[in-house]
């Protein structure tokens, strides 16, 4: 799965720490996220939706 969390990141100047004190995960976690060798669980990427005001589809999309 493909996701656009790095440039989202950046366009609001937030750093992995940042991204993962928001959502409640470790920095590793949206490391892993970004590099897309993690696919986040349902209700996670429901928190990143809501942190970012974007509908998911915005941030993930399939390979």
């Amino acid at each position: 799965m493909k996701n656009r969390l790095k440039v989202l990141r950046a366009e609001r100047d937030w750093s992995q720490q940042d991204l993962a004190e928001r959502l409640g995960v470790s920095r590793q976690s949206v490391n892993a996220i970004e590099k897309g060798r993690y696919d986040p669980s349902l209700p996670l990427a429901f928190s990143i939706s809501e942190v970012f005001d974007l509908p998911i589809e915005d941030i993930f999309s399939r390979d």
